[in-house]
Order: C-alpha cells, then sequence, then structure tokens
C-alpha cells in the first residue's frame, strides 16, 4: 500500500463509528517503595491509593478507544508504562518518574523489537481516586492524563510510521493537539523552553516537516528490514541502513533531535547485533553514519570502524 493511499485509510478510519478492540496491550506499574522507605506525610503502609492508581492507568489505557481503526486480539500493541513515586506532597499530588516502552513484532518470526523507551525523570501529576482519569484532546484535565494520552498517541504514531509510509502522521498531529492544550497548564514538560529532554520535543519531531526523514527511518527500519530478515536478509540490512541515512538526514538539518537520539539509543544493541554478521563495507557504512549522528554509541561498534 503506498503512503497516500495509507494515509488516506487511517483519515477514513479515524473518522468511522465502529465497535472494535481496543489498540493497547499494556502492562502498567506503580512502584512505591521510596515513600516507604522514606518519611512521608501520610501513612506508607497503606497502599490502596497505590493499587487504585495502577489500575485506573491500565483502564485508561487499555479500556480507551484511542483510535476508530480495528484491532484483532492478537493485534494489540505492546508497550508498558512505569510510575516510580519519588515523593507524595499532599492526598493527591505526586511526584514520579515516568517511564514508557513500546514493542513492535518482527513478521513471521518471534522477535520483539523496542523501538520507544523513555523516561522522565521529574514528572508531577494529581490523582484521586474517587475521580475517573478523564482526558479530550482539547481540555486539559490534569497532567496525568494529558501526559498518558500524549504519549499513546506518540506511540500510535511510531506503530503506524513503521508499517506504512506517513501512517502516524494523524496521531502525532493528536499529539501536538494534546501539547498546546497543556501548555499553559503550569506543569513542566510541555514548552520548548524546558530543555531539549522536554516531552514537547517529541511532538515537534514528528510534525516538523523538517524532519520528515525521521517517518521514512521508522518504515524502512521495521516494515521494510525487521520485517524482511527472514525472507531476504541482504536487502533487509540494506533497507536498515537506508533508514539509518534518514536518521542522518535529520541530524544534518538539526544535531542531536531528540526523536532520533532515543531511536538510536533504543536500537544500538539490535544494529549490533544485525550487522556483526554483515560484509565489511555494510559495517563500515553504519559506522561512519553513527559516528556522526551518536558518537557514544558509535564507540559500542568495536571493530566496525576498522572495516
Amino acid at each position: 500500500m503506498d503512503c497516500c493511499r495509507f494515509y488516506s485509510l487511517v483519515v477514513v478510519l479515524l473518522m468511522s463509528c465502529s465497535c472494535w478492540a481496543q489498540e493497547f496491550r499494556c502492562v502498567v506499574s506503580v512502584n512505591y517503595q521510596k515513600l516507604q522507605s522514606t518519611t512521608q506525610q501520610f501513612s506508607s503502609g497503606d497502599t490502596k491509593v497505590y493499587e487504585s492508581m495502577k489500575q485506573a492507568l491500565e483502564d485508561f489505557v487499555n479500556g480507551r478507544r484511542w483510535t476508530n481503526l480495528e484491532f484483532e486480539q492478537q493485534e494489540r500493541i505492546d508497550c508498558s508504562l512505569s510510575l516510580i513515586l519519588n515523593e507524595q506532597q499532599s492526598l493527591t499530588d505526586f511526584k514520579a518518574q515516568l517511564q514508557l516502552q513500546l514493542r513492535l513484532p518482527a513478521y513471521n518470526s518471534n522477535y520483539t523489537s523496542g523501538v520507544f523507551n523513555y523516561m522522565e525523570n521529574d514528572f508531577q501529576f494529581s490523582y484521586n481516586e474517587s475521580q475517573p482519569i478523564d482526558f479530550e484532546p482539547n481540555t486539559f484535565y490534569g497532567n496525568l492524563s494529558s501526559t498518558v494520552a500524549y504519549y499513546c498517541y506518540i506511540m500510535l504514531g511510531i506503530y503506524f510510521d513503521s508499517y506504512g509510509l506517513g501512517g502516524g502522521e494523524p496521531f502525532f498531529d493528536m499529539a501536538r493537539t494534546i501539547s498546546q492544550t497543556a501548555e499553559n497548564s503550569g506543569f513542566k514538560g510541555w514548552r520548548s523552553s524546558e530543555g531539549q529532554k522536554a516531552r514537547y520535543w517529541f511532538m515537534e519531531n514528528h510534525t516538523n516537516s523538517a524532519y520528515s526523514p525521521l517517518h521514512q527511518a521508522y518504515y524502512y527500519y521495521q516494515r521494510l528490514g525487521l520485517d524482511m530478515m527472514t525472507k531476504d536478509q541482504p536487502q533487509a540490512r540494506k533497507n536498515i541502513i537506508q533508514a539509518l541515512s534518514a536518521l542522518h538526514e535529520v541530524h544534518k538539518v538539526r544535531p542531536n533531535v531528540l526523536s532520533v537520539t532515543q531511536f538510536v539509543d533504543v536500537k544500538i544493541a539490535e544494529i549490533i547485533s544485525i550487522f556483526t554478521p554483515a560484509p565489511a563495507e555494510e559495517q563500515k557504512q553504519v559506522y561512519q553514519i553513527l559516528k556522526e549522528v551518536s558518537p557514544i554509541n558509535a564507540t559500542k561498534l568495536k571493530g566496525f570502524a576498522t572495516q
């Protein structure tokens, strides 16, 4: 399916009304050990609120319809959401680390590939167990729902970019709407001025036309790369090199783009595994690209540099 047809199909399905299965199969964890090991204003022995928080997040991510696309049970998207609670400031206010991971299966194999893995170290939110986690793209109900929904749409965008050129565009646009709605909330992470690792940049990287090769990178790496490994490994490796070259194009426009950095961070071990048995010329190509895009990760390529 070509890019235009794929995108048109997504738009049509987004606008349709159907009763299909939910999109995510998300494993949620809420870790409150730090609250138990530090002096807190409230009894750390009462874990009911933390269990309630975990269940509410599971229901929010897994029970909500994020699109109107049809997903079979076995097609649901594997991801994980982890909250590590660092501080409870009041009955309902928390500081935490938030980590999200997205994994995609490689076609005709039992292999699952990490695609997105990101942690926020200073995530502030409110949670009241007597109230549901509400969300609407154009309304800010709270930092917990807006942030989790934002990352859900980022992951949906990456997922659909991986299977069709430009397929993730509607979902990245939705992440932009959420970001614009939340930017005046007073919570950290929604503004570009808050540093290169602010969550704002994932939306910006995927909706800025200057970085359009980023979308190609997902598609060439996953659909034309990993999904072809059991059929034609030499061609699959060439396509993965093409994906890395697309990242290089983004890097030339602007070095240290957050989404490019996290792409390489997540994929580096996999890249090494794929290209260790590859011809020397391919190893050299991979090393030369990563030496510019991610010098820290390029040092892990060991013998590739000598080819």
